[in-house]
């Protein structure tokens, strides 16, 4: 993952020094830009082990639209330090993935109602339908959810566009920690462009990622100057069973051929 390697030497080299809510400061970089062409490859990054389970079982508490972290905390604690006492999480992608509150007028009443929109499966209806369309777009950006969250979403919104049966996603990032999210957010949103690819019938095209700002607290550097030394290693394969978005499991991912360096252990800012 060479383009990755080329966003961490960009970022350390010509990034300036912020401090930020977390109290550990960062060198940060505005509008930075990279993409991976999945026909190379499943981009989970070699200069370091990913976490892929952990990963996998996020993307598929996402796609289901949950707001509470139980199930999600059988398999990851990468939720807990977010949520409530209860569990329950304000700022839930999937909820907004799948279920984002819509106000519509309602001429009857005089007020307005609020229904849910399933964003994901307007995509997937729309590719089979129009796949010309530009206008596939998923948000997970709630304003008044923003003003008062935890931690809004960083990973804001993404936008699908095919291209000679390719399909390809451009992904909008608030705030990315170059160390710890980016290889996560990498792999999960090329996770999702397969998912829905396979399920309508295109292939996997560019995965194409800007991070407004993209830092590297300061704590992190040098680990990342360690994963600037080593040579990256062939890309794994990702496959995934042919079954609709909404039927697939965990069991029904397999990771081929993933090499990888040494572990990296980072620090985790909260």
């Amino acid at each position: 993952m060479r383009e990755y390697l080329n966003l961490v030497d960009h970022v350390l080299k010509n990034g300036v020094l912020k401090k930020n809510r977390t109290g550990v400061d960062t060198i940060s970089c505005f509008a930075q830009n990279y993409s991976v062409d999945l026909s190379r490859g499943y981009p989970l990054i070699t200069t370091k082990k990913v976490n892929f389970k952990s990963m996998l079982h996020e993307v598929l508490w996402y796609l289901s639209g949950e707001d509470h972290i139980r199930n999600l905390q059988k398999h990851t604690k990468i939720w807990d330090a977010w949520a409530d006492e209860k569990g329950n999480l304000d700022t839930a992608y999937g909820r907004y993935w799948r279920r984002f509150p819509s106000a519509r007028w309602n001429d009857e009443t005089g007020r307005y109602d609020v229904v849910e929109i399933d964003q994901i499966g307007a995509v997937v209806e729309t590719l089979k339908t129009d796949p010309s369309s530009r206008r596939m777009v998923v948000t997970a950006w709630e304003p008044g959810n923003a003003l008062s969250s935890k931690l809004p979403p960083c990973h804001y919104t993404f936008a699908f566009n095919v291209q000679d049966r390719l399909l390809n996603c451009h992904l909008t990032q608030r705030s990315g920690d170059i160390a710890l999210g980016i290889p996560f957010n990498l792999a999960a949103y090329s996770l999702l462009t397969q998912i829905i690819a396979q399920e309508t019938g295109f292939q996997p095209g560019i995965f194409s990622h800007t991070i407004v700002d993209a830092h590297i607290y300061v704590n992190h550097a040098e680990g990342l100057r360690e994963q600037l030394k080593r040579e990256p290693k062939p890309l794994p394969r990702l496959e995934i069973a042919k079954k609709p978005i909404d039927k697939l499991t965990f069991e029904d991912f397999e990771l081929i051929g993933y090499q990888y360096h040494e572990p990296i252990r980072f620090e985790v800012a909260v």
